[in-house]
């Protein structure tokens, strides 16, 4: 027992899961503490962290198949080495420069007008970019690909590998800023940077040494497969019959590798062709990414990231305009990182009893019941919903007539402590405002209720669903295109992501809430369609048959007109 128990803990596996663990407990303190230090430092303003924001998904969405082609055309050893040192390297000199930011501000506010202070902002900003555009390559090579070959053919483990991360990743959400986020709260700003740069050195020492012990011990991560070779279909999702379309898809991709890929070394002769080489890899990544079998799959994901219905900024600051305080929040992201755990749980689960595809059909239909208690929030009593309010009123009153923002002035105090701001800025939706013997505290609070109630019970069919289209991009994509398929889908899922941004630009006050949540659910309900779409072509009229087992390895034991994901 004690032999099985060290072979465990010195298997490639485990330190891929140990390596993951560091690098993603370092990514979520630095995205966590970035953000932090850029409102501090700018005077309590969004915009510095509006901006780095906008840069990051930005560079992504324009990047994203230049990245995923570099990792298919270098070795897996050297990709994940350079994007590990680059990434760690890249975070180490921005605390540097944000720690000499917080001791010399004052100094440097005063050189050169100014300008020096926001050349430093500049530099910020972008080497934060770079580590993050690194961390995306990291994230293809060892989530997309390594993990795929430490598996080999066994996708039942690979499903349990995929599950693993997707926990550590839970995990790493919520307690990597808690532990930040302490350090800054009894120390300080310039103490949070050193010790997120001395952590990120100490972490990539750790993780390059691991790197290497997973490369040693999983010899077939040495041998990469050149773009026309097709010997990976034998572990793919291929069907047999030929007049199947999923299995023209990927005949399409593998004859068009093997006419389109031939041809570079002839054309690199001129400095044209070199300066528009990025743009044909970004041109022929998405053209690869459109003909892949699992398209539909991959487009019903990125819909998913078109949501104000998750726990990042903007629905947080939407729970404090509705009385919800910073302890409350703080459980319900615990109880959210419960649900997404239970989800990893659940796909192992689902995937033995029903299959891959259905597991994803299965998981798409429990998030969205979910979030219908989202939509029916929006007309519950407390909501603020009022598309009278313009969106920008308070702006221009603020702006162009000198006013203070809006302040509340109820003669029931109480009410304020128990209901929240927009609910007493628009009384005219709270039937309870017009009647003041009537106790307030249930009423403003069930529609707030209701809409985390459906957001954090979702969690539980959103990770499921998100590993059932990860293992379908890692199942059916050719090896030798799985990064530029996979930095197309990252770029996909920030394009989408990008929007909900804009969206909530458009309508930033939180009268406009309740539109914005009708409209997240929307997307999410044609994101299931699509994906509808696509197990109906793959499985046909055995979509709602009866589940049937995940066969282990090859799909030479599938039945005629099935793929191996069934």
């Amino acid at each position: 027992r004690l032999g099985s128990v060290v072979a465990y803990f010195t298997s490639a596996k485990f330190l891929l899961y140990l390596g993951h663990a560091l690098s993603t407990w370092g990514d979520r303190m630095w995205h966590f503490a970035v953000s932090v230090f850029l409102v501090e430092l700018y005077g309590n303003s969004l915009l510095l962290t509006a901006v780095y924001g906008l840069v990051v998904a930005g560079s992504v969405l324009l990047l994203g198949a230049l990245i995923g082609d570099w990792v298919d055309k270098n070795s897996r050893l050297k990709v994940a080495q350079t994007s590990l040192i680059v990434q760690n390297a890249s975070v180490i000199l921005c605390g540097i420069i944000l720690m000499i930011i917080f001791l010399f501000k004052t100094q440097l506010m005063t050189l050169y007008h100014g300008w020096l202070l926001t050349v430093c902002y500049i530099l910020v900003i972008t080497i934060a970019n770079i580590a993050n555009l690194a961390s995306t390559a990291t994230a293809i090579t060892i989530q997309r690909d390594w993990i795929v070959v430490v598996a080999g053919e066994d996708r039942s483990k690979l499903a349990d590998m995929n599950a693993t991360i997707r926990r550590i990743d839970q995990l790493t959400n919520i307690l990597a800023p808690m532990a930040v986020g302490q350090i800054m709260t009894f120390g300080s700003p310039m103490i949070g940077c050193g010790f997120i740069s001395g952590w990120n050195l100490m972490s990539m020492c750790v993780e390059y040494l691991l790197l290497w012990k997973v490369y040693q011990k999983t010899p077939t991560l040495a041998l990469k497969s050149a773009k026309a070779e097709e010997s990976e279909l034998k572990q793919l999702n291929v069907k047999k019959e030929s007049d199947m379309k999923p299995a023209e898809g990927v005949q399409l991709i593998v004859e068009k590798d093997v006419a389109g890929f031939e041809p570079p070394q002839e054309k690199e002769v001129g400095c044209a062709a070199r300066i528009a080489e990025p743009f044909v890899t970004f041109r022929d990544g998405w053209v690869a990414y459109y003909n892949q079998p699992v398209f539909l799959a991959g487009m019903g994901l990125a819909f998913l990231y078109m949501t104000v219905l998750g726990f990042d900024c903007i629905t947080t600051g939407y729970a404090y305009t509705q009385g919800l305080s910073g302890s409350v929040l703080s459980l319900l992201m615990g109880a959210s990182a419960v649900t997404g755990i239970m989800g990893t749980v659940a796909f192992t689960w689902l995937r033995r009893k029903c299959g891959l595809v259905r597991t994803g059909l299965i998981s798409g239909v429990a998030q969205f019941a979910c979030l219908i208690l989202c939509a029916i929030s929006v007309f519950m009593p407390g909501s603020p919903l009022d598309l009278t309010v313009s969106p920008f009123a308070d702006i221009s009153a603020r702006l162009f007539e000198n006013e203070p923002l809006p302040t509340i002035a109820s003669p029931e105090p109480e009410m304020i402590l128990a209901t929240g701001m927009p609910n007493l800025l628009n009384g005219s939706t709270t039937p309870a405002y017009s009647d003041p013997e009537m106790s307030p505290e249930p009423v403003p609070l069930l529609s707030v209720s209701l809409l985390f109630a459906g957001v954090i019970a979702a969690r539980v069919g959103l990770w499921s669903f998100d590993l059932t289209v990860t293992q379908l991009l890692q199942e059916n994509v050719v090896e030798s295109e799985r990064g530029i398929i996979n930095g197309v889908q990252n770029s996909m899922n920030y394009l989408l992501d990008l929007l909900h941004f804009i969206m909530v630009i458009l309508a930033p006050n939180p009268e406009a809430f309740g539109l914005l949540v009708l409209i997240s659910v929307s997307f999410v309900a044609m994101g299931h369609i699509m994906y509808f779409r696509f197990a109906q072509k793959t499985l046909g009229k055995q979509l709602f048959v009866c589940c049937t087992p995940d066969p282990k390895t090859a799909p030479d034991s599938s039945p005629p007109g099935n793929t191996s994901t069934v």
